[in-house]
């Protein structure tokens, strides 16, 4: 199952892994490995880029960070694959996720010349970026006549697990999910109020939209390490999250 309809399909920037994703879950297709095991694999190659970092191996951290992002890929695309959705593999990734560029930011802070008081903005201004997208992106998802529901574009309370999962590690993963995630999302949302009741976003807006999502961000992170430059990726981070505005203002005035 595609995530989205044909017609509501677009480049997705942050999407670069998808082919690596695809080929990698059709290599597990017939063996025991569940999406489960494959968020675990990109939480672990995560911690391998973070290490790569703390010990000064910025191109190896900058692969790390590109192939974590096509694992990360690999986990929808092996549940599609075998017909195993679950809210437990929905949220554990997305908590690997925020766990993960908490660590990267904190590993780029302690390796440059960066306050603690700018990596926790920056930290708040990646989160910020991502959750515009995933708001705009899933709004998009359930929209999208036969695309991907195990997103909701508002999580009020834990879902009942589907086949394969037991409601206790859902309820569990879902508080988990919205300690972390529970307050960007309430910025957002506060921020654009009325965005679910668009009937679809343009694909121009969505590509635009994209630099926001999470392989992209990483991406950004890869090339700025293999350049050295890593005493500008924080506050980067932090300026570039002024194209919030921009895209809620958008939204407001064009998409409707």
């Amino acid at each position: 199952m595609s995530k989205l309809a044909e017609k509501d399909k677009f480049l997705d920037l942050s999407d670069y892994g998808r082919t690596f994703g695809k080929f990698f879950a059709a290599q597990l297709k017939n063996t025991s490995f569940t999406p489960i095991h494959v968020t675990l694999l990109f939480g672990f190659t995560g911690l391998l880029a973070i290490l790569s970092i703390l010990n000064g191996y910025y191109i190896t951290a900058a692969f790390l960070l590109l192939l974590k992002s096509g694992i990360d890929a690999a986990d929808g695309e092996l549940a599609r694959i075998k017909k195993t959705p679950s809210y437990s593999g929905r949220y554990l990734d997305s908590i690997f996720d925020i766990f993960l560029n908490f660590g990267f930011l904190i590993a780029i802070w302690y390796m440059s010349e960066n306050t603690i008081w700018m990596t926790l903005l920056a930290f708040f201004a990646l989160q910020l970026q991502g959750t515009l997208y995933n708001y705009y992106y899933v709004i998009l998802r359930t929209k999208s006549v036969g695309g991907d529901a195990t997103s909701k574009i508002f999580e009020y309370k834990s879902p009942k697990a589907l086949s394969g999962e037991t409601q206790k590690s859902v309820d569990i993963l879902f508080r988990i999910y919205m300690l972390v995630y529970g307050h960007f999302d309430k910025t957002i949302h506060y921020l654009d109020k009325e965005a679910y009741k668009v009937k679809t976003f343009p694909n121009w807006f969505m590509t635009l939209l994209s630099v926001y999502g999470l392989g992209f961000q990483l991406l950004i992170m890869a090339v700025m390490l293999t350049f050295g430059w890593i005493d500008y990726i924080i506050s980067f981070f932090i300026v570039f999250t002024l194209l919030v505005v921009v895209f809620i203002v958008i939204r407001k005035k064009i998409i409707s």
